[in-house]
C-alpha cells in the first residue's frame, strides 16, 4: 500500500520494555486518521478521515496506489484549483497571435467563468457540462458561437488532463453533446448588388469594392495594403499585411494565419485602384507591429481616413458599409436615432465570396483559389464553395447534346435511327 495511516487519537508509547497505546492531547476531537503517501513529485500528501473510517482510508491509499502504477495519478491538491484560476494561465501561455488570444480570455470571461468559473478541476463531472452548456443555448442563439465557447472549455480541460489535474475531459464524455454548428451555403452577391454596394460607399472608399470583389482580399487586408505591394506593371498584389485592432489599439500585422501570398491584379481593378490615388494620394501610417507595444512599423497605404489614419473597421462598418448595404436594399433602412440591424452575412467578406464565385465559374481550380483566397487547406475551400462549382450534370447534358447534334446531322445519326 502507498504510504501509511496515522492515528491521530492514540500514540505508542514504550515503558520498561513494553508497547502500550495512549491517548493523544488530540483524543475525541477533530479527523481520528491521517492517510499519508509520498507523490510522485517526491512531496509528501496527506487526507484525513474521521473516526471509525479506518477502512475508508485504507481503501483510499490503495486506490492511490493502483492510480500510480496506471499512470493516472491526479495530485489532489491541484485538483483544488479553480477552472477560472486555471483558465487565465492557459490562456496566458498560449502562443496564437494576440487576436486570437484576446477572443478566447473574452468568451470565457463572458460566457464560462459566471458559470463554472469558481469550480474545482477536480470536482467536475460530465453533468456540470452538461448545465453549463443548458445555459449557454439559453444565452446564445447563435450555435456556431456556442460550439466556439464549447470548445475552449474543452480546450482548457483537456490541458488539465495533460498536467495530471484531471483524469479525462468530461466534455468529451457520451453524455454531452457539443453545440451543433447549423451548416449554411454561401450565397454570392449578384454583379449588379457589388456595384450598387460600390456606387453608394463614400468616393474615397469605392476602389475598397474593387480590391474585395476583384482580388479577394479580407477587411484587415485591404485596410492595411501598401502602395508598394500593388504591382501595377507585374500585375500582381502582395499581401502581407493587415490593420486589426488589439486591446482597443491599431496594429499592424500579417494576413489571417501567417498565410502571405500574391493574388493576381486584373487590369480593372488596377485602373480602380489608379483612379483612387489621384483623389486620394497614399498615406503613411505609422502603428505598432502585431501588440499595442509592438515596435513601430510605418507603411504608405492606398486607403486611410479623412485624417489621413488607418481605418477603424467598426466606424467604417457602421458609418459607410452599413448604409451603403442599406442604399442598394441588401438590408433595410436603420430607424432614426437607432444603429443599423446585424448582417454578417453582409459584412466585406461578402466581396470574397464574389470572387469566389466568379473565378469558380470560368472554371478556375480550387487549388489556386485556395491560394488566392490565402487558406489553408484547399480543402476547407471546397467544403465552402463546392456548391458553386458548374455541375457536373450540366456539363454531361452539354457534353450529350453537342454529340448527338453533331451525329444528327449525319445520314445514319440519332434521328434517323429514331424515325426508323
Amino acid at each position: 500500500m502507498a504510504g501509511h495511516i496515522q492515528d491521530r487519537w492514540y500514540k505508542t508509547e514504550t515503558t520498561d520494555g513494553k508497547t502500550a497505546k495512549v491517548k493523544t492531547d488530540r483524543h475525541g476531537t477533530g479527523m481520528r486518521y491521517r492517510a499519508r503517501y509520498v507523490g510522485p513529485d517526491g512531496t509528501e500528501k496527506s487526507k484525513s478521515f474521521a473516526d471509525r473510517q479506518k477502512r475508508l482510508a485504507e481503501k483510499w491509499l490503495a486506490q492511490i496506489e493502483a492510480d500510480m502504477a496506471r499512470g493516472q495519478y491526479v495530485d489532489p491538491r491541484a485538483g483544488r484549483t479553480t477552472f477560472r484560476q486555471y483558465a487565465e494561465k492557459w490562456v496566458a501561455a498560449q502562443t496564437t497571435d494576440e487576436t486570437s488570444r484576446t477572443a478566447v480570455e473574452s468568451r470565457l470571461r463572458l460566457h464560462a467563468y459566471p458559470y463554472i468559473g469558481t469550480r474545482p478541476l477536480g470536482s467536475f463531472q460530465p453533468e456540470h457540462i452538461r448545465d453549463w452548456s443548458s445555459e449557454l443555448k439559453t444565452a446564445i442563439p447563435s450555435a456556431s458561437y456556442r460550439r466556439s465557447i464549447f470548445e475552449n472549455v474543452s480546450s482548457v480541460l483537456n490541458a488539465a488532463v495533460d498536467d495530471g489535474i484531471l483524469r479525462r475531459n468530461p466534455c468529451r464524455a457520451t453524455s454531452v453533446k457539443a453545440p451543433q454548428a447549423v451548416p449554411t451555403r454561401v450565397r454570392p452577391w449578384t454583379v449588379e448588388q457589388v456595384f450598387a454596394v460600390r456606387a453608394a460607399l463614400p468616393e474615397r472608399y469605392r476602389a475598397m469594392a474593387d480590391v474585395g470583389g476583384g482580388c479577394g482580399l479580407r477587411q484587415g487586408e485591404i485596410f492595411g495594403l501598401p502602395v508598394d505591394e500593388v504591382g501595377f506593371l507585374t500585375g500582381w498584389v502582395h499581401v502581407g499585411f493587415q490593420v486589426k485592432r488589439v486591446h482597443g489599439t491599431l496594429v499592424f500585422a500579417p494576413p489571417k494565419r501567417g498565410k502571405v501570398r500574391d493574388v493576381p491584379l486584373p487590369s480593372e481593378v488596377g485602373k480602380a485602384l489608379t483612379e483612387h490615388m489621384k483623389h486620394f494620394p497614399p498615406a503613411k501610417v505609422t502603428l505598432p507591429w502585431l501588440t499595442p507595444d509592438g515596435p513601430p512599423v510605418t507603411k504608405s497605404l492606398v486607403f486611410t481616413s479623412k485624417s489621413s489614419n488607418a481605418v477603424w473597421r467598426s466606424a467604417f462598418n457602421d458609418q459607410s458599409w452599413k448604409p451603403a448595404l442599406a442604399a442598394a436594399g441588401i438590408i433595410p433602412e436603420h430607424e432614426r436615432g437607432r444603429r443599423y440591424a446585424s448582417a454578417r452575412e453582409h459584412g466585406m467578406h461578402a466581396l470574397r465570396h464574389f470572387y469566389a464565385s466568379v473565378l469558380l465559374d470560368a472554371g478556375e481550380s480550387i487549388k489556386a483559389l485556395s491560394t488566392y483566397l490565402g487558406h489553408s487547406d484547399p480543402g476547407f475551400t471546397l467544403r465552402v464553395y463546392t456548391h458553386l462549382m458548374p455541375n457536373s450534370e450540366g456539363r454531361t447534358r452539354k457534353a450529350v447534346d453537342s454529340v448527338f447534334k453533331a451525329a444528327g446531322e449525319a445520314d445514319d445519326g440519332p434521328q434517323t435511327a429514331q424515325a426508323a
